[in-house]
């Protein structure tokens, strides 16, 4: 079992390192990262440029912990940074989904960001 689980971290490490061989974000089209853990689903912006994020959203906040379905707290996390990120004036990202399959939440999670405005 051990070994299972060593195996299964190290591809999603090598996953993750060779999608973002490939993406990268700047002040003006900021790379949006996401993290899902099993309860929590986080999302930042970040310019990798200078190495600053700009803004994050994630399900700890107020509104999404009273959501109860982690789908439901997926959307309102979407919602969320594309209000922030054009608040900023920041209407395009590349988005990285980490080592994630583009399913379930992460795949709700865009489409949710896409309907409130942000292009990706």
């Amino acid at each position: 079992m051990k070994n299972r689980l060593k195996a299964k971290s190290l591809r999603r490490k090598n996953v993750k390192l060779r999608v973002r061989k490939k993406i990268s974000g700047s002040a003006e089209r900021p790379r949006l990262s996401v993290f899902k853990s099993i309860k929590q689903v986080y999302v930042q912006a970040i310019d990798d440029v200078s190495g600053v994020t700009i803004v994050a959203a994630s399900s700890l906040d107020k509104e999404a912990g009273a959501l109860k379905k982690t789908s439901e707290q997926a959307k309102y996390v979407g919602e969320s940074i594309a209000a922030k990120l054009i608040e900023k004036g920041i209407s395009e990202v590349v988005y990285d989904k980490s080592s994630y399959a583009f399913h379930g939440n992460v795949k709700l999670l865009a489409d949710s960001a896409r309907e409130k405005g942000l292009k990706f």
